[in-house]
C-alpha cells in the first residue's frame, strides 16, 4: 500500500481508506483492510458506525489512523466538545488521530467552532483538525480562527464522472498542503458496471478490475486519497489493489477524454 503525507505534517497515511458510510458489513471486512495496508478508517457521529469501527480496530489500534467527523449540526463551541467525548467513547479509544467538521453551517460562528477545536489538540483529544464539504472559502474563514494549528485535510466527493473540484478547491488544497479525501471515489458503483468504453478497455490492457482503475485515476493527484466504501470482504481487497502502481500519461488522458 503506497502511503501519502497527511497535509504538511509528518504523517503519512495509506492512500486507499476504508470508508463507513451506510455501512453494514461487521468487523471482517475492515480488519481485512488494515491487514492489506488499508489502516485509515473514516466514519462520523453520523454514519452511526463508530460503534463497529471502535470493536474492529480494538486490538490493533496501535496500527490504525481514525478520521472521524462532528455533526455539522453539533457546531457550537460546548457541541463539538460534547461530540468528541461521545465518539472517543463509542471508538473505545483516548485519541482522535483525525477530527472532522462534517459540512459547513452558518447557524454557528466558525470562530467557536474552531475554537473548540483547539482545545481538542491541546487537551491531546484530537491530533489533527480537517474539514469536509467546505469550499476555498470557507477553509480560509476556518483557518484564520484556528492559527496555531492548520487544517490537513478537506473530505469532498471526487471520481471519475464528478469533478467540480478542479477548477478552484483542487488547486487551493494542493499549493497549501491540504490532502483531498475523495468519499464516493467510484460514484455509487456506478463506475463499475459492467459495459465497454474506455474504462473497461485500460482495465483489459492492464489486468485490473474497473474500479481499481477508477480508484487509480483518482490516486495519481499527488494530494489525493481514496476511501470507498463496500460490505464485502472481496471488494475491499479488490479496493486495496488499487494503490501500488499507476496508470500511464496516456491511459489518464484517455479516461479525461472519455469521461
Amino acid at each position: 500500500m503506497n502511503l501519502k503525507r497527511l497535509g504538511n505534517t509528518e504523517v503519512f497515511i495509506p492512500e486507499v481508506g476504508l470508508g463507513t458510510w451506510n455501512y453494514s458489513g461487521g468487523i471482517r471486512p475492515l480488519r481485512a483492510g488494515i491487514q492489506l495496508g488499508a489502516s485509515l478508517i473514516d466514519t462520523a457521529e453520523g454514519y452511526y458506525t463508530e460503534g463497529i469501527v471502535g470493536e474492529a480496530i480494538l486490538p490493533v489500534r496501535d496500527k490504525v489512523f481514525i478520521a472521524t467527523k462532528v455533526s455539522g449540526r453539533n457546531l457550537a463551541h460546548d457541541s463539538v466538545l460534547r461530540s468528541c467525548e461521545a465518539s472517543l467513547e463509542k471508538l473505545r479509544t483516548d485519541l482522535i488521530d483525525l477530527y472532522q467538521i462534517h459540512w459547513p453551517n452558518p447557524v454557528y460562528p466558525i470562530n467557536g467552532t474552531m475554537r473548540a477545536l483547539e482545545k481538542l489538540v491541546d487537551r491531546g483529544y484530537v491530533s489533527y483538525v480537517g474539514v469536509s464539504n467546505f469550499s476555498v472559502k470557507q477553509m480560509r474563514e476556518a483557518q484564520h480562527c484556528f492559527p496555531n494549528y492548520p487544517i490537513v485535510s478537506n473530505q469532498v466527493l471526487y471520481n471519475l464522472n464528478s469533478r467540480n473540484i478542479e477548477k478552484e478547491l483542487l488547486p487551493y488544497c494542493l499549493d497549501n498542503d491540504i490532502t483531498v479525501m475523495a468519499y464516493t471515489p467510484l460514484d455509487g458503483g456506478r463506475l463499475c458496471r459492467p459495459g465497454v468504453g474506455e474504462l473497461s478497455r485500460i482495465a483489459a490492457e492492464t489486468g485490473r478490475t474497473k474500479a481499481q482503475i477508477a480508484l487509480n485515476w483518482c490516486l495519481c493527484r499527488e494530494n489525493i486519497i481514496v476511501i470507498p466504501k463496500t460490505d464485502s470482504f472481496a471488494r475491499t481487497t479488490e479496493n486495496c489493489g488499487a494503490s501500488g502502481w499507476r496508470l500511464s500519461q496516456d491511459q489518464l488522458r484517455r479516461l479525461d477524454r472519455a469521461l
